[in-house]
């Protein structure tokens, strides 16, 4: 009986393979280059060879993936390729489908309602949090003089996310308990909590920790306000208040942040409680530059500010080529929802596509000397003709990154005053780097970087 049934599904599954082969999708699929399955691991890195599109199976399942900046635009300059592939349900567990993740009207009507929230006046409220995160960072590696930083990832990383949890939910880590940092930071750091393989019963325990924990704060920050009679709600845009200014019923003032402009948006029925919380997760995931960086601190009377930022055109270069080489999202992915004409081939609709963007960032066909680090590359000049498509770290189209801005000024602010004092010298180097990709680009392991302070000469001797 046992085998009888055994051999009556491998009849189904070999009818089935025949079906999904053969039919309209399945003959368009396979006019398209192939490889393996078991390379599917090897997509990015085979690309070269398979250039500029190529196919797998996986079971019944077809996958393309494309390189080409024209194909790339085809996809993502669409309205209407927006849903994103099953490979993201593994975020559903942490960040439940917010804006990185939702899809359809709901990722219209979220969009609508973060929007504004990015607007630059709004993010020159976050600067003073920024550049207090990354003084603390510098006074740090001040008191270890010189020494190597282990493990330069997660280093960074406990000060970046103090900032981000400080703009996002008003509240920095180092607010917390000893239990909720231990807790917080592996999610906060990309850790395994991001990794594409489930982690069981004890992932589930710590995504409900965290998870309480989000709903805890928001529960907190609305208390707050209805303690102020939503007095800073109302002036969310108002920059002119003064930081010190004591409350009548004698709490402390907070700074606002992103969670606040969720909150005025649940007040006026756009959001529940469980929107708000899965938005809350989704946020929180050289001498010429020292050069520039001082030039524009002496013009600034010796203070990190907004207007600093924007004066610092070669630091902003070097970032950009830096996301060019490792973009953090180094490979996207859509569901069609119509048959696509690209270069070469129609993809059917249902189709899962990746979108190859580690790829397309070292192509030298766009790109003269991929694989070198050239900041020269993002001159006004030089963008001007560039295929608009062939760099995308913050992807396209209507649904691009859309805290790209903040992004960019975050990095800016964290970067800028560590430059300013210190030399950075590696001590891993680039050829032994091995990277591996789970949702984001990372190290495979610890990098190692030597901070070594700057020696100021005193301008009155």
């Amino acid at each position: 009986m046992i085998i009888t049934t055994l051999l009556l599904l491998f009849l189904i599954a070999l009818v089935y393979n025949y079906y999904v082969h053969h039919r309209k999708n399945g003959r368009l699929i396979n006019l398209i280059p192939g490889i393996p399955e078991e390379y599917w691991k090897l997509m990015t890195n085979i690309s070269d060879e398979y250039y500029s599109i190529f196919k797998i199976w996986v079971f019944f399942t077809p996958y393309v993936l494309i390189r080409h900046p024209d194909d790339l635009k085809a996809i993502l300059n669409s309205a209407k390729h927006i849903d994103k592939s099953g490979v993201y349900h593994v975020l559903h567990r942490l960040v439940g489908t917010g804006l990185s993740t939702s899809k359809g009207a709901k990722w219209h009507s979220r969009r609508n309602i973060l929007a504004p929230l990015f607007h630059f006046n709004i993010l020159q409220q976050f600067v003073e949090i920024l550049f207090e995160q990354s003084e603390n960072m510098t006074k740090s590696l001040k008191d270890i003089r010189g020494a190597v930083v282990k493990d330069s990832v997660s280093f960074v990383s406990e000060y970046t996310l103090n900032a981000l949890c400080e703009t996002t939910m008003g509240t920095s880590l180092q607010d917390l308990g000893a239990f909720q940092q231990r807790i917080m930071k592996p999610w906060l750091q990309n850790n395994w909590i991001f990794s594409l393989t489930p982690k069981g019963r004890e992932q589930t325990k710590i995504l409900k920790i965290i998870h309480g924990f989000t709903e805890q704060i928001i529960a907190e920050r609305k208390l707050y306000h209805e303690r102020t009679n939503d007095r800073y709600l109302k002036t969310f845009d108002d920059t002119s208040i003064e930081a010190d200014e004591a409350e009548t019923i004698g709490i402390r003032r907070k700074r606002l942040a992103m969670l606040d402009f969720l909150i005025v948006a649940s007040r006026e029925g756009l959001m529940t409680d469980l929107d708000i919380r899965e938005e809350v997760d989704t946020f929180t995931f050289s001498d010429r530059v020292r050069n520039e960086v001082d030039t524009a601190l002496q013009k600034n009377k010796e203070k990190f500010t907004m207007k600093l930022l924007q004066d610092l055109p070669y630091l902003d270069r070097c970032i950009k080529e830096a996301l060019r080489l490792y973009p953090s999202m180094s490979v996207i992915s859509r569901i069609l929802a119509e048959d696509v004409k690209l270069q070469s081939y129609l993809v059917p609709a249902g189709t899962f596509v990746f979108l190859n963007i580690y790829g397309v960032h070292r192509d030298p066909n766009f790109w003269p000397n991929p694989e070198v680090f050239d900041p020269n590359r993002f001159l006004p000049e030089k963008i001007l003709n560039r295929h608009p498509y062939s760099y995308l770290p913050f992807s396209a189209g209507p649904r691009n990154c859309i805290g790209q801005q903040f992004a960019m000024l975050e990095m800016k602010a964290m970067i800028a005053p560590l430059i300013h004092n210190f030399c950075l010298e590696p001590v891993d180097y680039l050829k032994n780097l091995r990277i591996e990709m789970n949702i984001t680009l990372c190290p495979a392991h610890p990098l190692r970087v030597r901070f070594v302070p700057v020696c100021k000469i005193d301008a009155s001797i």
